[in-house]
């Protein structure tokens, strides 16, 4: 177990760094207040440097200090502070030092809020929302010492990155796999975004991929905020036997022997864990993957069925809270260093659109900016008939962004495989090409 941080002490660190380091003070000042600190010398001297900086955008020298120090108070206290500078160790490691300030400054945030609710519900204000979003920027609370990357003087770190290829993780479906560049990004930093009309098949989608990439050995967290657990799980249980959805509760013994040979065969790890819709934040979705590492639970791939349904405390309408939550969401796929997959609603302007586009999306400029592919889902006339349904690409910062494909559902196990129907834009592309090339010989 980690260190408990000396809290009181670290007011004194936290003080000598806002003086002499800059890009410390950059770093934290927008989430430093000076009533986080005990020793009210500190707290007037952290009053001062924060302001200054606030109007000048830089470290106040000695000089411009003392114009500040108008009374013996203040003077007394700048002198009995740097005085107690003498006692620390000025060697400190860079990394400890940012991340003992994130605790520092979380652990003040919580407590500064906790006592604002206290008062608010002393004097009858309460803010249920405002509450929540106070608790989750405390808890959001990000410092790093990385700056970033120096393009011209660590040339070898970006060209090492050209010659390191890229792991993916395999949907099993070869369109979007050739799309995608190879499947779905293995380390993460990405959101992936299923598109659809209501009941066309997103959730079908979001259930066979944790099924594919499972079965490759993977681990993956699969998150229901719309169907119990135990539906998933029966959803799933036919697809991975191949046994007629109506049929599981008479074949249980057969049920059973399938799902372990696959378990045996394949070792697929796959977790369903089920919260209310519209009563889980983003922040909370984090702390239950926590939980699940802890346990030794690392996951290959988060499924979120479907991101519309997860609660945002900030902001004032639909689009400002699910474009808030999409961003959290996909800052959950750099921490946790695995891609995330989800789905949405197509809003009613693309209810009856063949192959809908980005501006069909609900909330379409918020998580159109943030997620990194989008594909969208529907059904033409007859489809539903014919067993197919169409995927497209609407967006993809990792490969061709264009061209559909139709997918064939077997309604009796929901299981969805690749069909040879020429219908996507760049297959069409190819054929005229080749037809061209044999008309010119």
């Amino acid at each position: 177990m980690a260190e408990k941080l000396d809290l009181d002490f670290f007011e004194n660190v936290i003080a000598y760094h806002l003086l002499t380091d800059e890009l410390y003070l950059a770093s934290v000042c927008e989430d430093l207040s000076p009533a986080y600190f005990k020793d009210k010398n500190v707290q007037t001297i952290v009053s001062i440097i924060t302001e200054f900086y606030i109007s000048r955008n830089t470290v106040p020298s000695s000089t411009e200090i003392k114009s500040y120090l108008n009374t013996p108070e203040l003077k007394k206290a700048f002198v009995t502070l740097v005085q107690s500078f003498n006692n620390l160790d000025k060697n400190f490691n860079k990394d400890e030092l940012y991340d003992n300030t994130e605790t520092f400054l979380k652990q003040k945030a919580v407590y500064q809020t906790m006592m604002d609710v206290v008062d608010k519900c002393t004097s009858g204000e309460v803010d249920t929302s405002d509450i929540l979003s106070k608790f989750e920027k405390a808890c959001g609370i990000t410092l790093s010492a990385d700056l970033g990357l120096e393009f011209f003087s660590e040339v070898d770190t970006h060209i090492k990155d050209l010659t390191t290829e890229e792991k993916y993780i395999p949907s099993n479906w070869e369109w979007l796999d050739r799309k995608l560049g190879g499947g779905f990004l293995e380390n993460g930093r990405a959101l992936y975004l299923f598109a659809g009309q209501t009941n066309v098949g997103k959730s079908i989608f979001l259930g066979n991929i944790a099924v594919n990439v499972a079965e490759q050995g993977k681990t993956v967290v699969l998150i229901s905020l719309e169907m119990s657990e135990l539906m998933y799980a029966k959803r799933i249980s036919s697809k991975v036997t191949g046994i007629n959805i109506g049929d599981l509760q008479t074949s249980s013994e057969l049920v059973k022997a399938r799902v372990e040979d696959v378990a045996e065969k394949k070792k697929p790890k796959l977790i369903i864990k089920e919260f209310p819709p519209n009563a889980v934040t983003a922040n909370q979705i984090s702390s239950y993957l926590k939980k699940l590492i802890n346990k030794g639970i690392q996951p290959d791939m988060v499924i979120i069925d479907y991101i519309n349904l997860l609660n945002s405390p900030i902001g004032n309408n639909s689009y400002e809270r699910v474009k808030h939550t999409s961003e959290q969401v996909r800052a959950l796929s750099y921490t946790f260093e695995c891609p995330f997959v989800t789905a949405t609603q197509i809003n009613r302007s693309g209810i009856n659109e063949n192959n809908p586009g980005v501006e069909n999306i609900s909330e379409s400029i918020g998580l159109a900016a943030t997620a990194d592919c989008i594909m969208s889902i529907w059904q033409e006339e007859g489809d539903t008939e014919l067993g197919v349904i169409r995927l497209g690409m609407m967006k993809n910062r990792y490969g061709q962004n264009f061209g559909t494909c139709a997918m064939a559902i077997d309604y009796s196990t929901l299981s969805l495989t690749q069909t040879q129907m020429i219908n996507s834009t760049d297959e069409m592309d190819g054929v005229d090409r080749t037809l061209t090339s044999l008309e010119d010989l």
